[in-house]
């Protein structure tokens, strides 16, 4: 063999030698896109989200009682042919875009209404006395659902499983425990969500590493005395005087008693007593929210809540209980971000919207129930913006004058499905579970 015959044979070796890495650089991993922040407002997407969440939002109803909206949800998924499991914790649904096989990533919307009155008028207000989206979850319901009609489009280069979460009871209610304890998400390796937020610019972003959101629980209390005639107050023992002693002692627990530089809170939102100017009630009913960023800090409020409470009452010759209402409302652990996602979250986002739009939050006194699933899987949280400065300023969430500004939900679901699709490719699958379609390894 010659020289030039050798010459060639050295570079046909090599050649089919580099031949892998050429096929793993034209497979389906690099052909799937993870910036979906243009198909998101595209307008066959954004006005379908937009008439999701209006419909939602006319229809509120309240943690374990989502059955409209969860039939909305079923019937878009069906539209879209994408799989799912119904009913899970009473109302939630749960659906699947890929394989069906690992690797899991996990993205999560609320679905529930607040009872309050909505004082909007616009043509779309609820259709519910006393019940209304104050919080936002209408939006995140059509925000996950266009992150799933984009990311269905693109199911055969998806080498993994995109868990949809749509999840009802956040606002008190537990409803992720619920969703944990039915086994829902088995096998998935990590879970995102996302809050609507006032506080900041639409097409900006914020979150952070570690502790985010405070722990929280409930309490109610019972302030029994003796009722009578107001003109005569020594013949009566009055619990309204008991209960202005306790929660001013109440206050003093975070004031006088918790480290100044651990931050806890105690509110007293709920006070109920009397039905006459001139009539002592035998009894006052009050309730409220305790907060913390540390379980050791939040046991420590939850004791000293029962202790003051009693022993006030007793100084006013008052009898008292109190109720955590756990069965009802468990209490939520501290949302703790997970450091690698947080580092996922920054590339992403960073990608989609730009550095300089992604903002390192402070930790807040609110609480998530996605904490929950932050306790059993690597979780992240984060806020999308949606205040634009040349519109009227938004009220903060939880407020009957709460409005969306629905040019927010392309951003919501884009990140969803951004986020997830980016996990997979730095997450791949082993080659020899690839073989079949959805198959129930969830």
């Amino acid at each position: 063999m010659n020289f030039f015959n050798w010459v060639r044979l050295f570079i046909v070796f090599h050649a089919f030698a580099a031949a892998p890495s050429f096929f793993l650089l034209t497979d389906s991993f690099t052909e799937l896109p993870t910036n979906f922040l243009d198909a998101a407002k595209k307008p066959e997407v954004f006005d379908w989200m937009v008439r999701i969440r209006r419909k939602i939002h006319q229809n509120p109803e309240l943690g374990y009682e989502e059955f409209e909206t969860s039939k909305v949800i079923r019937e878009k998924l069906d539209q879209l042919g994408i799989p799912y499991k119904h009913p899970v914790a009473i109302t939630g649904v749960i659906g699947f875009i890929g394989t069906g096989r690992s690797p899991f990533v996990a993205i999560r919307a609320d679905m529930d209404a607040l009872p309050m009155q909505e004082m909007v008028e616009w043509e779309h207000k609820s259709k519910v006395p006393g019940k209304m989206h104050a919080c936002g979850h209408d939006a995140h319901v059509a925000m996950l659902l266009g992150a799933a009609k984009i990311l269905k489009q693109h199911e055969k280069e998806i080498q993994g499983t995109v868990v949809l979460v749509f999840q009802p009871a956040e606002e008190g209610g537990g409803g992720a425990k619920k969703i944990l304890d039915a086994g829902a998400l088995g096998k998935v390796s990590a879970i995102f969500g996302l809050h609507v937020s006032r506080d900041f610019p639409l097409g900006e972003v914020g979150s952070r590493s570690g502790p985010m959101l405070a722990g929280n629980g409930f309490f109610e209390a019972i302030i029994k005395g003796k009722g009578g005639h107001a003109a005569i107050p020594q013949q009566s023992i009055d619990p309204i005087l008991a209960t202005s002693n306790v929660i001013i002692s109440l206050q003093n627990l975070v004031s006088r008693e918790a480290d100044p530089l651990d931050s806890q809170v105690v509110t007293v939102g709920k006070f109920q007593g009397g039905s006459a100017f001139n009539i002592i009630p035998d009894s006052v009913t009050i309730g409220g929210t305790f907060r913390a960023f540390s379980k050791e800090s939040f046991q420590q409020l939850k004791q000293r809540i029962e202790e003051v409470v009693i022993a006030q009452a007793s100084v006013q010759r008052c009898n008292a209980t109190v109720n955590f209402l756990q069965d009802q409302n468990p209490f939520f652990p501290v949302t703790i971000n997970n450091g690698d996602l947080h580092e996922h979250f920054q590339s992403v986002a960073g990608n989609l919207l730009g550095v300089n739009k992604v903002n390192e939050m402070q930790p807040l006194m609110g609480a998530e129930d996605f904490s929950f699933y932050q306790e059993v899987i690597p979780g992240y949280f984060f806020m999308v913006g949606m205040q634009n400065a040349s519109h009227e300023k938004l009220e903060q969430v939880h407020s009957p004058h709460f409005k969306i500004n629905e040019d927010v939900l392309p951003y919501g679901a884009a990140l969803h499905a951004s986020l997830a699709v980016s996990y997979l490719l730095k997450h791949p699958q082993d080659i020899a579970s690839a073989e079949g379609k959805y198959h129930d390894e969830l």
